[in-house]
C-alpha cells in the first residue's frame, strides 16, 4: 500500500488545478498572506478520496472495505477524525492501512479543526514508521496550513529536502519556499527559484504557470516555453 512519488505528484496536480494562477500573482504583491489560498490548494479532501479509491480497488479483506466505507461516509459528512473505524485501522498490522488511516483523519480535521489537522500532519511527517512519501506529503500540508505563523526561515529549512529541482515535490515545496523567501524580502533567492520551477518540465503545468507569472512579476526572465504553461 506504500504510495509512490509519482502517485503523490499526480494527486497534487489534480488538487492544484483548483487554484487559478492569478491568485498567486496577487500573492507576489502581498506575500504575507499565502495561507488562505494555499490551504485550499493542498488540502483537497475530495481529491484524497478519489486517489485512495483507485488504490483500494485491488485491495481485499475487511480492512480495505472498512477504509472504503469511511471514505464513502466522508463525502457526506458522516466521518470524523476520531471515527472508531479509523482508530481501529490505526492499529492495523498492515503499515499501508495505518498510514492511510492517519492521513484520512488529518484530512477530515482540515475543515472542522484546522489546528488539529496541522498537528496531525506534523505528527505523520515526524513519524519514522510512516512511508516516506506520506511523510513528505504531510510535511508540505502541515507547512502550508501553518505558513502565516511559522518563521519564514523555518519554512525554508523544513522544506529544503523537498524543494529540489527534478524531485517529485519540487513544484509544491519550491513554491512555498519561494513565498517564504519573499516574506524575508529575499527577492534575489525567490526569483531564480521560481524560474527554475517554471522551467522544470516534471512540475505540473499549473504550478509552472504560477511560477512563471510570479517570476515575471519579480523582473525575472522566463524561458518562452515555460511561459506557455500559463495557457495549459
Amino acid at each position: 500500500m506504500a504510495l509512490t512519488p509519482t502517485d503523490n505528484e499526480a494527486f497534487l496536480r489534480e488538487v492544484d488545478e483548483n487554484l487559478r494562477r492569478d491568485q498567486m500573482v496577487g500573492l507576489v504583491k502581498r506575500w504575507g498572506s499565502i495561507a488562505a489560498g494555499a490551504v485550499i490548494l493542498c488540502l483537497g479532501a475530495i481529491a484524497l478520496v478519489l486517489w485512495w479509491r483507485n488504490h483500494l480497488t485491488a485491495a481485499a479483506g475487511a480492512e480495505a472495505e472498512k477504509l472504503a466505507t469511511v471514505l464513502d461516509d466522508s463525502q457526506v459528512g458522516k466521518a470524523t477524525p476520531t471515527d472508531p473505524r479509523l482508530v481501529e485501522l490505526g492499529q492495523s498490522s498492515h503499515d499501508g492501512y495505518k498510514a492511510l488511516s492517519a492521513l484520512t483523519a488529518a484530512s477530515l480535521a482540515v475543515h472542522t479543526n484546522p489546528a488539529d489537522a496541522a498537528k496531525r500532519y506534523d505528527a505523520i511527517a515526524n513519524d519514522s514508521a510512516q512511508p516516506q512519501p506520506i511523510r513528505d506529503l504531510s510535511m508540505i500540508r502541515a507547512t502550508t496550513m501553518q505558513f502565516d505563523t511559522l518563521p519564514p526561515a523555518q519554512v525554508v529549512e523544513q522544506l529544503k529536502p523537498l524543494a529540489v529541482p527534478g524531485g517529485p515535490w519540487f513544484g509544491s515545496a519550491g513554491e512555498l519556499t519561494a513565498s517564504a523567501y519573499l516574506k524575508m524580502n529575499r527577492r534575489d533567492l525567490a526569483g531564480p527559484l521560481l524560474v527554475s520551477i517554471a522551467q522544470d518540465v516534471s512540475v505540473p503545468p499549473t504550478i509552472r504557470g504560477r511560477a512563471a507569472s510570479m517570476a515575471a512579476a519579480l523582473g525575472q526572465t522566463v524561458n518562452p516555453n515555460a511561459s506557455a504553461a500559463l495557457k495549459e
